[in-house]
């Protein structure tokens, strides 16, 4: 499914009612104009910058909008980022959604960028998850890229990935090995399996799934997870993905056992929003 942002767009601001907005309309005078800046309030990795364009001009076509950032690259506090000049009606309507969508997509980014930094120079992967703000997943997931980071499966439908529910449910107690031979006859994507403790690492490896994902495990169990598909001679055949309870305190310890990825789900559901916002000037007309 192709993500539309123009619908995304209007439907934000027909949520804010943007168009009704009753203080402005009884403040300003239609023919004010006015200029104004789009300025961040702390250090940050920018996200947003073509949707917040989208926002202002889908409001108003006749809205200048001029930057010089691109999305990905961080910037100091108190930075102009953004130049605005139109109806002081519309760049005041327009702000709130514009900015929500910026200071979010810029929140997740710069969370991002702090997980990537902090296991440098190791080869690990930072992945995001599928725990996004409904409606907002593509935005979301492509903030995580600008930051640094690298996209899990988008849906529940691009891999799969068996975790304990579904064997739970399965009438009878195939091994897990008949379990991923049966699923590579019916489809050539790839395969992920969930375990939790190293006895079910050992069954799971026999399968050779793509992706084994060490859910909850300690930095030790994740260690001898890693020596246990060398000695197989399979490193280079499985990845090893870790997940659950990952912050920016035990990210490198875990990223040091040589694990390939790990997954975080706080990098779209827990981002603080950065603090941006929109100043006035030379405004006309009043």
């Amino acid at each position: 499914m192709r993500y539309n942002i123009a619908n995304a767009i209007r439907q934000a601001l027909k949520e804010d009612k943007a168009s009704q907005d009753i203080t402005t309309n009884f403040l300003v005078i239609p023919q004010a104009d006015a200029e104004a800046h789009i300025v961040v309030k702390e250090d940050c990795v920018l996200c947003g910058l073509e949707i917040t364009k989208k926002v202002f001009q889908i409001f108003d076509k006749n809205i200048v909008f001029r930057t010089a950032y691109k999305d990905g690259q961080r910037v100091r506090a108190r930075t102009k980022i953004i130049f605005l000049k139109g109806k002081t009606r519309a760049l005041l309507k327009a702000e709130r959604v514009a900015l929500n969508f910026l200071q979010h997509l810029s929140g997740v980014a710069t969370l991002t960028q702090k997980f990537v930094q902090m296991i440098r120079p190791l080869k690990t992967q930072i992945l995001d998850t599928r725990k996004t703000t409904p409606g907002l997943r593509f935005l979301q997931k492509y903030a995580v890229r600008c930051g640094g980071g690298v996209s899990h499966r988008h849906d529940l439908n691009e891999m799969i990935l068996v975790k304990d529910n579904h064997l739970a449910l399965l009438s009878s107690k195939k091994p897990i090995t008949k379990i991923v031979s049966d699923l590579r006859k019916k489809t050539k994507k790839p395969i992920e399996i969930e375990v939790t403790d190293l006895p079910q690492l050992r069954e799971a490896v026999l399968a050779k799934p793509d992706i084994i994902l060490l859910d909850n495990m300690s930095t030790q169990q994740m260690r001898k997870a890693v020596a246990h598909i060398k000695k197989l001679g399979l490193r280079k055949r499985i990845r090893l993905e870790a997940s659950g309870g990952v912050n920016l305190k035990n990210i490198r310890s875990i990223a040091r056992t040589g694990i390939d990825r790990i997954s975080i789900g706080a990098l779209t559901h827990s981002a603080k929003a950065v603090d941006i916002s929109m100043e006035i000037k030379n405004a006309t007309g009043k």
